[in-house]
């Protein structure tokens, strides 16, 4: 019987022949660590632990099934020839070990296939000309750095195209039927086909890429005849034992006479009369990059795909995976009210590889969160092993990982944000007993108030503050750290995490009362701090008196939200410094009713976001009015405008509140302070030493407690 704290998710479930312990699916997601389409050491390390975490099915990563033909990167698994077999019988039996089951995800990338490109092959579509897609979105917001980087996957060249013919579609049939084959007989336990994406089987589906007449167009059955002829013909080789999925998309977004839900669930149905065990459903937009990309096949949005797998459940009787940034609870709830039987949660298991195993405990409060920021995603636009903010282990599986502690050290950590939490978390785990710093009265630091703009960061914070209360980390706040309090604490060694400082530029008029930093803006909307000439009037100061009196300034969600009614600034703003920090903070401000514009130096705004985060954050801004201007210099502030150079001419914008976002520099000085006056260990990390943020904090503070 299912126990811990979500016992549908945690219940056992039957799809095919395959008994699952539990209905968490990890999802196929590219991880590029394959050797020329072989399976690798790093492959098998990547799914071996999320199947040590619990997870009930396993899909490996989209794997091309005429390799080199129709692929999409030489990283990807291949599944064309024999020699193929034995990597994925090690994968296999490294999983089952663990309880887990895997299926692997057979694919042909069709006009998509990056390879074919690369190497002067047409790449198979259902019918010529293709539609015309707008690239020229990817070039928007993208740096030249990133254009370049995904250029070199087909060394600049320009896909071309060629109608599929009748024999060209059942050669590929018999290459998946051929790789199924080669699935099962490497130990595998099943296959998901891949049917969505703007893959070949996907343009065959679609009324606006397929205007066929023959066998394989013409109807919506007609359409449906490649999937289910290579359904068919995988269930014929390798029988009623062998599972297999089908991957649809329940929505195009950007097509005119795209997939449409209704349509996703008669092509459903129409899988399941061929052989399918499972329909899997998912949602893409046939654009080149941009927003659409977050609209599909990354969301963005919470649950963005839960109402197209209950359309597709209505229409099939065998189990249907819901996918689309479902984490623990929502995934409960979808499988309470039969909205789906299994649930996909992707890069929530890359985040946390443990998270069935903590649910099982009843412990969801150490599920350690995916925060969206797609820094994962990112990299596969360029074939790179993905990295993520939050779990410093993922993409550095070439990196032998560090168990406990040979010697226990006494281990000071100075500064009680992400960092200095992560550095914490992973030496008390070790076995070092650990005493925690930090000056404010809450854990988190900037990441704690960044969560005002992006909620997910406050999740973050709650994790590892629940993880060092649950190691018994000695954690004191309220306490400005010296030289001599460390020293008084007899530490081993001192870990410093005190983060970056930020500085006001140089320009006549930046210390004028309603000119604030991101550290003033806090204080304004936390009550923390001192603001000094930037104090507000009697009337702020005892809303913010009653605001921390109740507890309420301590809680970042209750100011996010009475921050859309009251908020103690002007309503014309301008933010200078359009990084990270500043995109963020002028759509909040935005969508709050401020009018905002944003006054960045440099030539692109938001450098430090992962592109596909970047896409979708500026897209939103501009929605709520944000106005952005690139390559301006500020050249002074007055009380009433904020003046800028631009090429060469001077202009104005009018402000009541001046928000700095930039300036941020690393500061280290604590640290080297420390170390002079006691001799100590000393190791200085994140934004202190360098400026990364989230990602660089938790990547600095991992590294930092595996050395100790």
């Amino acid at each position: 019987m299912p126990h811990g704290s979500h016992p549908h998710l945690l219940s056992p479930i039957r799809v095919g022949t395959l008994e699952l312990r539990n209905r968490i699916v990890l999802p196929a997601m590219d991880q590029n660590n394959c050797d020329d389409g072989l399976v690798t050491d790093e492959t098998i390390a990547h799914y071996e632990e999320r199947a040590r975490g619990g997870a009930g099915l396993l899909i490996l990563e989209t794997s091309a099934v005429a390799y080199p033909h129709g692929a999409t990167s030489r990283h990807q698994p291949a599944l064309s020839h024999d020699g193929v077999i034995d990597g994925l019988a090690r994968l296999a039996c490294a999983i089952h070990v663990h309880g887990a089951r895997m299926v692997v995800q057979v694919n042909h990338h069709g006009r998509i296939s990056g390879v074919d490109t690369a190497e002067g092959r047409p790449s198979l579509v259902p019918s010529l000309p293709v539609p015309e897609v707008d690239v020229s979105e990817i070039t928007v917001d993208t740096t030249m750095d990133e254009l370049m980087g995904m250029a070199t996957l087909t060394g600049g060249k320009m896909p071309t195209y060629e109608e599929a013919s009748a024999e060209a579609l059942n050669q590929v049939i018999e290459r998946f039927a051929d790789a199924s084959a080669r699935v099962q007989a490497a130990g595998m336990d099943g296959v998901e086909v891949h049917a969505g994406h703007g893959y070949l089987l996907a343009t065959f589906l679609s009324p606006a890429w397929n205007r066929r007449t023959d066998r394989f167009g013409g109807s919506t059955q007609h359409r449906a005849h490649l999937l289910t002829d290579v359904v068919s013909a995988i269930r014929q080789r390798c029988g009623p034992d062998f599972t297999i999925l089908v991957r649809l998309d329940g929505r195009d977004y950007a097509m005119t006479d795209g997939i449409t839900p209704e349509l996703a669930a008669h092509y459903a149905a129409l899988a399941v009369r061929a052989g399918a065990d499972a329909i899997h459903v998912t949602a893409y937009s046939t654009t080149a990059g941009g927003p659409g990309f977050t609209d599909g096949p990354l969301p963005w949005l919470e649950c963005q795909y839960e109402d197209l797998a209950r359309t597709v459940k209505a229409a099939v009787e065998v189990p249907v995976i819901a996918v689309g940034r479902i984490g623990p609870d929502d995934g409960e709830r979808i499988l309470a009210t039969g909205g789906a039987d299994l649930v996909a949660m992707g890069r929530q298991l890359l985040a946390d590889p443990d998270l069935p195993m903590r649910l099982s405990a009843g412990r969801p409060d150490l599920v350690r969160p995916c925060i969206n920021c797609f820094v994962c995603v990112a990299q596969n636009f360029w074939s790179g092993k993905p990295v993520c903010a939050v779990n410093a282990r993922l993409g550095h599986y070439d990196e032998s990982p560090t168990g406990p502690a040979d010697i226990r050290r006494h281990v000071v950590v100075v500064g009680g944000g992400p960092g200095g939490m992560e550095t914490a978390r992973v030496a008390a785990e070790r076995g070092h007993r650990v005493t925690v710093l930090e000056k404010s009265r809450q854990l988190g630091g900037t990441a704690l108030f960044s969560s005002l703009t992006t909620p997910m960061n406050g999740e973050l914070v709650r994790y590892l503050v629940a993880s060092l209360l649950e190691l018994d980390v000695d954690v004191r706040t309220g306490t400005t750290a010296t030289p001599e309090i460390v020293a008084d604490l007899h530490p081993d060694a001192v870990v410093v995490a005190t983060g970056a400082v930020r500085n006001r530029p140089d320009v006549p008029g930046a210390q004028l009362p309603h000119v604030l930093s991101g550290d003033d803006l806090r204080s304004l909307l936390t009550g923390e701090g001192d603001l000094g000439e930037r104090r507000p009037g009697a009337l702020v100061r005892l809303v913010l008196f009653f605001g921390r009196s109740l507890g309420l300034t301590a809680d970042m969600g209750r100011v996010r939200s009475l921050s859309r009614r009251w908020m103690p600034i002007g309503h014309r703003i301008v933010v200078v410094g359009g990084g990270l920090v500043g995109v963020e903070l002028a759509e909040f401000l935005a969508e709050r009713g401020r009018a905002v514009t944003v006054l960045e130096e440099g030539d692109d705004l938001a450098t430090e976001m992962a592109h596909p985060r970047r896409w979708r954050t500026l897209h939103e801004a501009r929605r709520h009015g944000v106005a952005f201007q690139t390559g301006a210099t500020v050249t002074g502030i007055t009380t009433t405008h904020v003046e800028y150079r631009l090429g060469d001419g001077t202009y104005r914008a009018v402000a009541d509140t001046v928000v700095l976002a930039g300036g941020i520099q690393p500061d280290a000085s604590l640290g080297e302070r420390i170390r002079e006056a006691t001799g100590l260990d000393v190791d200085v990390i994140g934004d202190a030493a360098t400026t990364g943020y989230i990602q660089g904090a938790i990547l600095s503070g991992n590294r930092a407690a595996n050395a100790l």
